[in-house]
């Protein structure tokens, strides 16, 4: 019990709790006071009647010629028997001397007044007496007459078991009441921090704007907390994004540049030795310079997957403008990049991403494909709704027995020795995909080569 209202994981639940145990304890308080009081009346109530009939037969006493006269009048037990099946009994003594009824009913000793009331036992029974005394004058002098009325209490003890059933439903039907107003109380508590949460889900992950959500004064302080936060990620995120595109310049114009320093210096270079020290530099540039371009691809895909800026993209098209583009490096290897069946297919999706994804596989199949090779880019339907884009060549091949772990960051199959590459090509084209719901294929092809199928929902 205690480590659930203690539980940090739930407000409502702590709060529905508190009001649930104050409810439970208010029903049982009731009960007690409905209870008591109840019984209070109902022993006054008897008392009362016991009153009556005592000073009714104390009003019937008369004195004549110096003797003491009793007449018992009929009210005087009727009015109690009337009321219940109790049994009644009574004692009339004088100074002390028994002179009538039930000898054995108890007596009090000292009365402070004309009436007192006592509960005792009587022939078994729990007994209710009320004692009425009355100064009176006899021919022997004066003395004190003295009446008791006694009736059994079982009535009452059904009466008040009856109205403790009562009190008892009472209690139940008010600690539900309470429950469902404390429910009620709890859900409206927490409906400004549920409204904060609906307003922060709705947004976008690129949405940094402060929260505007009206809020009690108590949140005050954590909503302004939080816009100090969101300031500062925004502020985090734009250094980072103008940090990517400074270093993407910063990094590949100056290794452009060495590359061509490098290519002219090699050719004027009459030692084999040193020409080869040169094309070993060369090969090195060349794999720090496509290193970084892919680090920065990459890191540009985590940034844009948060926000994707989508539109529809025709994948024909798509394929068109990515060949056209890897062309010109492609007749520098003397490889033959050519464009295959183009279905018309259409995607939603953010361009740039998808572009980086396709050239990035374009890459790779040339990195091992081998001189004179062949590089087929088509697009054709996948059924069920989806799209392949299709990248093919008759290189060697993806290695055995499985091609999922290349798409792993920094991955390399066991037949990359002397090939320049980072082993993010892959990783960059899976996760484009993911975040649009596709998935990338790696499959070997019957006659020989590797075939990577870029698989997309089509619209």
């Amino acid at each position: 019990m205690v480590s659930w209202f203690s539980n940090p994981g739930s407000i409502r639940q702590r709060l529905l709790g508190f009001l649930l145990v104050g409810a439970a304890a208010m029903a049982i308080l009731l009960y007690f006071i409905v209870r008591s009081v109840a019984g209070q009346l109902a022993q006054e109530s008897q008392d009362n009647i016991l009153t009556a009939s005592a000073y009714s037969v104390v009003d019937s006493t008369r004195v004549r010629s110096g003797e003491l006269i009793v007449d018992i009048p009929y009210f005087a037990f009727s009015m109690l028997g009337n009321l219940s099946d109790e049994r009644v009994f009574y004692s009339i003594r004088l100074g002390g001397e028994f002179l009538s009824g039930y000898e054995e009913l108890p007596s009090l000793e000292n009365i402070d007044g004309e009436l007192a009331f006592q509960s005792a036992e009587f022939l078994g029974q729990d007994v209710r007496i009320a004692t009425a005394r009355r100064p009176i004058s006899l021919s022997e002098g004066s003395s004190v007459l003295e009446v008791s009325i006694a009736q059994t209490r079982q009535g009452l003890s059904d009466t008040l078991a009856r109205i403790s059933g009562l009190a008892a439903a009472l209690g139940l039907v008010f600690f539900m009441v309470a429950a469902v107003l404390a429910t009620l109380i709890a859900n409206t508590t927490i409906r400004p921090i549920d409204r904060l949460t609906a307003s922060l889900s709705r947004r976008g992950p690129r949405d940094l704007r402060p929260v505007t959500t009206p809020v009690p004064v108590e949140m005050e302080p954590l909503v302004t907390s939080l816009n100090g936060f969101i300031g500062r990620l925004k502020t985090s995120l734009s250094r980072s994004e103008d940090f990517i595109a400074e270093a993407a310049h910063r990094l590949r114009t100056p290794l452009a540049l060495v590359r061509t320093q490098a290519d002219i210096t090699i050719r004027r270079m009459e030692r084999d030795e040193n020409r080869k020290a040169m094309r070993d530099m060369i090969t090195a540039i060349d794999e720090t310079s496509r290193t970084a371009g892919q680090l920065l691809d990459h890191a540009m895909v985590s940034l844009r997957a948060d926000d994707l800026e989508t539109e529809k993209i025709a994948l024909p098209v798509l394929v068109r403008d990515t060949v056209e583009r890897m062309t010109p490096t492609a007749e520098l290897k003397d490889l033959d990049l050519e464009i295959g069946t183009l279905a018309d297919m259409s995607v939603r999706g953010d361009l740039i991403l998808l572009q980086s994804a396709l050239e990035n596989v374009v890459d790779n199949a040339m990195k091992y494909t081998p001189i004179g090779g062949q590089i087929v880019v088509g697009v054709s339907e996948g059924g069920l709704g989806l799209a392949l884009i299709a990248v093919s060549d008759n290189g060697p091949g993806f290695p055995k027995p499985g091609a999922e772990p290349l798409t792993d960051r920094f991955a390399r199959g066991t037949n990359a020795e002397g090939i320049v590459g980072s082993g993010l090509g892959l990783t960059i084209a899976q996760d484009v995909l993911r975040v649009h719901g596709g998935a990338l294929n790696l499959t070997n092809t019957e006659g020989g080569g590797a075939c990577v199928e870029l698989v997309l929902p089509s619209v």
